[in-house]
C-alpha cells in the first residue's frame, strides 16, 4: 500500500515570493522522496497581489524547481467545499 498524499497550504499575505517559493519546493521534496509522491504543496494570501513577483520565478529556475502553474490566489479558494482537505497549514508572514 502507497502512503497517503498529505495536502500543505502556505499562507502569507500577498501570496506572491514565500508562499509561491514554499508551494514549488513542496512539490518538488515532496514528489522525489523514495516511494514517490507524500506531499502536495498549496499556497494563498489573505490580500493577493494577482501576480507571482519575477525574482521569486527567476530563483525557482535558477534551483530547477519546477513552478508551472504558480499563480497568486487567495485563501477563500481554499474555504470552498471543492478545495482538497489539508493536512497541514503554515503561514511564512507576520
Amino acid at each position: 500500500m502507497s502512503p497517503r498524499i498529505r495536502n500543505v497550504l502556505f499562507l502569507c499575505t500577498g501570496n506572491s515570493a514565500r508562499s509561491i517559493l514554499a508551494e514549488s519546493l513542496m512539490n518538488h521534496l515532496g514528489s522525489r522522496r523514495q516511494g514517490g509522491e507524500r506531499f502536495r504543496g498549496f499556497s494563498a494570501g489573505s490580500f493577493p497581489k494577482g501576480e507571482v513577483h519575477p525574482l521569486s520565478l527567476a530563483l525557482l529556475d535558477s534551483l530547477r524547481i519546477p513552478h508551472e502553474g504558480a499563480r497568486s490566489k487567495s485563501w477563500d479558494e481554499f474555504a470552498r467545499a471543492e478545495a482538497p482537505a489539508m493536512d497541514f497549514v503554515y503561514t511564512v508572514c507576520d
